[in-house]
């Protein structure tokens, strides 16, 4: 069966990946992806590049398809990952740092992010959250609950 996405680098584009390669500075993905190209390149099939570069069939497969549709800067680039939405946006976060340094709901020494998060919901800030969202929406600011100091500036 014949392949479907054949790489016939270059000159050039072959000079070009192997002065990626030799540089030593490019990320891990775009690396594999350069020698992808290159080992297709000397005919080998998708299999044996998998095996020999540890990847997935699927991705040498994904690496040929992109350089015969788009030449080799489409084939290395990164696709970009959205992520999720986050969660709170700058207001309700500038909120949740005002309420983690106020004072602790009656009963309690400190406010922990489970009691954070559980406020965020009862005043209806956000429908639901999680301590560990709050912990790391915390953890982005220079305040600290367990602190003396709410870690604004003393001025």
């Amino acid at each position: 069966m014949a392949k479907k996405y054949v790489v016939e680098l270059s000159a050039e584009e072959r000079a070009e990946l192997q002065r990626l390669l030799g540089r030593g500075k490019a990320g891990v993905r775009r690396v594999n992806r350069a020698r992808i190209l290159l080992l297709a390149d000397e005919d080998m099939i998708d299999a044996e590049i998998a095996r020999a570069l540890h990847l997935g069939t699927a991705t040498v497969q994904r690496t040929r398809r992109r350089f015969v549709e788009g030449g080799v800067d489409w084939a290395l680039r990164e696709r970009p990952r959205p992520g999720k939405p986050r969660k709170l946006n700058g207001k309700q976060e500038a909120f949740l740092v005002a309420l983690a340094c106020s004072a602790p709901p009656e009963g309690h020494v400190r406010w922990t992010m489970q009691l954070l998060a559980d406020k965020l919901v009862e005043v209806g800030v956000v429908d639901s959250i999680v301590g560990e969202t709050v912990r790391r929406i915390l953890k982005k600011t220079t305040s600290s609950r367990g602190r003396g100091s709410s870690g604004a500036s003393p001025r």
